[in-house]
């Protein structure tokens, strides 16, 4: 019995006269009454191979078996294709139907099928050629991810995704209890009795591992998390979802500086590794995104193809801007002034658009651009208070076609100034105890970044919907798969 052969190795090394085995689905088969050319993809790469039976020679009622979508064995020679299109041709000397797909009920037909269709068919999307092609790339960037951390010599760390604290201040949390939904214990005062609670408080999904991050970086000095968060929020726009992961580093004796410089390194690792180790489904992604723009209007068409894009990531040195620099070019550019922002800058304090951002990077500097010290009441309470009283020392990264990619800062490592943050934001100060002890015994200056896994998806495979570049998207009213 031939060993099985993944259909990538195959037509990387083919060898030619061997007789080797494959295992797959079929995607098309087509011929006449004396051959069938059935083309099978078992996953490991966007190309399939064609097998090639010989109607005298394999069972004609197993053929009529082989239907789009069927799963099946063949076994047979390797040979150099004769026809165009490919370079390797398995001929049949034996074929098993593993798995039937009737023709009828089988939705995945060779033709054209929307991106909203496939979503509601996510079980099976994966066999597509668009979703084969972006599922290799995000194991891709996932092992990137881990790569690029350990050879700096940072440690992963697990953070709880059930959390007692809100890390971002906004609220929109999904609740975590065992209490009876219909009748759950009350206080004297008629309010849930949460101390009755599975954790004798009440608990969420984490919306970021940041905070406690940060506890393991004041030992460990350089750690990252990357893990499922969550968010409440009841957004159906093409950009949010439900669930989705974050890779975030907390860097002991970092200061603001040394974390910009630290998230374009690892910009740049990504986009090259992507570049080095996926070019083939970069290739299929970048020629779809040309085709399904062709039909738009010039302003409406991405300024880069989806390889230039990597590219302007790798070969660009990041410009870095100041906050109220930014604002102040913003307000007098020609969009501005004309009135075409649908946004438009009048004052500084605000909380920069999409459109704002992608101007900066891909009208005015023409590279990704890191703006830092933003305005205190626009961010978050960890965040380490500038002198002047009025801005932090946050960043942003911007990168062309999509705004902002990260955000992080030098976070508060004074108690005091801490403390008094937590207050002004009304934020209940025994859910942050053990947040605030660490400004207590041996606070030390350290710095951090997030980086939305599925943001960085979108960007390296140039979707437009976060819903799909990750397998089974949970947005609201859908969590179906």
């Amino acid at each position: 019995m031939a060993k099985r052969a993944k259909i990538k190795d195959l037509l990387l090394n083919p060898k030619f006269g061997a007789e080797t085995n494959v295992k797959g689905w079929v995607r098309t088969k087509r011929g006449n009454k004396n051959i069938a050319f059935i083309a099978i993809n078992d996953g490991s790469t966007i190309h399939n191979i064609q097998a090639v039976a010989d109607l005298e020679k394999v069972d004609e009622t197993l053929i009529k078996l082989v239907t789009t979508g069927a799963c099946i064995s063949v076994t047979g020679e390797i040979v150099e294709s004769q026809g165009k299109g490919q370079s390797v041709d398995l001929l049949v000397s034996e074929l098993v139907v593993l798995g039937e797909a009737s023709a009828e009920e089988y939705p995945l037909q060779p033709k054209k099928h929307s991106l909203e269709f496939l979503r509601e068919i996510a079980h099976l999307r994966p066999r597509t050629n668009t979703f084969g092609a972006i599922f290799r790339v995000r194991h891709a960037m996932i092992f990137a991810v881990h790569k690029f951390f350990n050879e700096k010599g940072f440690y992963n760390l697990h953070t709880p995704i059930i959390t007692g604290s809100d890390a971002e201040g906004a609220g929109e949390m999904f609740r975590v209890t065992t209490l009876d939904s219909e009748n759950p214990p009350k206080t004297e005062e008629g309010k849930v009795d949460f101390s009755r609670d599975f954790f004798g408080h009440e608990t969420n999904l984490t919306v970021s591992g940041q905070l406690e991050g940060e506890l393991a970086a004041l030992a460990l000095s350089d750690i990252y998390t990357f893990g499922p968060t969550f968010r409440a929020e009841n957004s159906n726009t093409s950009r949010h979802l439900a669930e989705f992961w974050m890779i975030e580093p907390e860097m002991a004796f970092y200061d603001l500086n040394d974390n910009m410089d630290l998230a374009e390194e690892f910009l740049k690792y990504l986009a090259k590794y992507a570049m080095e180790h996926c070019m083939e489904d970069l290739d299929f992604l970048n020629t779809r995104l040309l085709d399904e723009e062709k039909n738009l209007k010039q302003e409406e068409r991405s300024e880069l193809s989806l390889i230039e894009r990597l590219q302007f990531v790798v070969d660009n040195d990041f410009e870095q801007v100041s906050y109220t620099e930014a604002i102040d070019i913003l307000k007098n550019s020609k969009p501005n002034k004309r009135k075409r922002f649908k946004y438009l800058i009048n004052e500084w304090g605000i909380d920069l658009q999409s459109e704002h951002e992608r101007f900066l990077v891909e009208k005015h500097f023409k590279k990704p651009v890191v703006l830092y010290n933003y305005p205190k009441n626009i961010k978050a309470f960890y965040m380490r208070q500038n002198d002047d009283g009025k801005t932090v020392r946050a960043m942003d990264i911007l990168f062309p076609g999509i705004g902002e990619i990260v955000g992080g800062s030098q976070r508060e490592e004074r108690y005091n100034v801490l403390k008094t943050r937590i207050d002004e934001m009304d934020i209940p100060e025994e859910s942050m105890w053990w947040y605030l002890e660490t400004r207590k015994f041996g606070t030390a200056p350290h710095s951090g970044f997030g980086l939305g896994f599925e943001r960085w998806m979108i960007f390296v495979t140039g979707m437009k919907n976060i819903r799909d570049v990750i397998p089974f998207p949970r947005t609201p009213g859908s969590a179906e798969f």
